[in-house]
């Protein structure tokens, strides 16, 4: 049974619009997230999750509204100010480097580390959360499955020790045996203390490893549901939430 999590804010967001030029994307988004909380952010293509998490990493310059970082405003920050603070994101496209091994793009993930024992200490903790990885340490990348290829941006983006991570939509386009893969890694980072904020079109996925769930829609909160809500995909509520 989850059980709600009371703990201080480390991500807060009141009032955020932006969008592509002329083009207005988010329309006065709020919302929290606690320490130790994954929130699940739902809705259709063209909703406006994958905008709401480059405007937080600084992809996207907001047009107004806050962004608070463990009580820092920081709307309007660079990406490499964001990373820096300890906010990283894997998007869909993962972003990697095919033609450098698994290893070689791990430790870019610690470019920011000081000391090569640090980046040798967590690379080795990578590997011990990912043992697939360990055995193709050496392959390029461009040799993995894409499930393979989604571990690697996760390991990535746990090398720089992140105090939040946002992943968008790490199932995409990935064998259910490899969903829920990425669900138990997804569930180990949960329980290490790693707030998260995920933008999941697998509702099954969702459940599994979310406390809340916001409902994003024409750039707005607009609700949420609980875990047992969503149990039922054919549910006419739950269908709304992708049309």
């Amino acid at each position: 049974m989850r059980t709600s999590v009371m703990a201080d804010p480390v991500l807060e967001i009141r009032g955020l619009e932006a969008g592509y030029g002329k083009q207005q994307i988010l329309r006065g988004i709020d919302l929290t997230v606690s320490t130790g909380e994954v929130v699940a952010l739902l809705g259709a293509n063209g909703a406006g999750k994958t905008t709401l998490l480059n405007t937080i990493t600084g992809f996207i310059k907001p047009v107004t509204g806050e962004i608070v970082f463990a009580g820092r405003p920081i709307a309007g920050y660079a990406p490499h100010q964001t990373f820096a603070l300890g906010i990283v994101q894997v998007s869909q496209e993962r972003d990697l480097f095919p033609d450098m091994t698994v290893e070689e793009n791990l430790r870019l993930g610690a470019a920011g580390a000081t000391q090569v024992s640090d980046v040798d200490r967590e690379l080795r903790s990578v590997f011990a959360s990912f043992p697939r990885l360990l055995d193709r340490r050496r392959q390029r990348v461009r040799l993995l499955s894409g499930g393979e290829q989604q571990m690697v941006a996760i390991g990535r983006a746990v090398m720089g020790r992140p105090i939040i991570l946002l992943l968008d939509e790490p199932s995409g386009g990935l064998s259910p045996r490899l969903v829920g893969e990425i669900g138990s890694i997804v569930e180990r980072l949960k329980a290490a203390g790693t707030p998260m904020l995920l933008v999941e079109q697998h509702i099954g996925l969702a459940r599994r490893v979310a406390d809340r769930f916001l409902i994003l829609r024409d750039g707005r909160v607009a609700g949420t549901m609980s875990a047992d809500a969503l149990a039922n995909p054919h549910d006419e509520a739950v269908r709304q939430i992708y049309l």
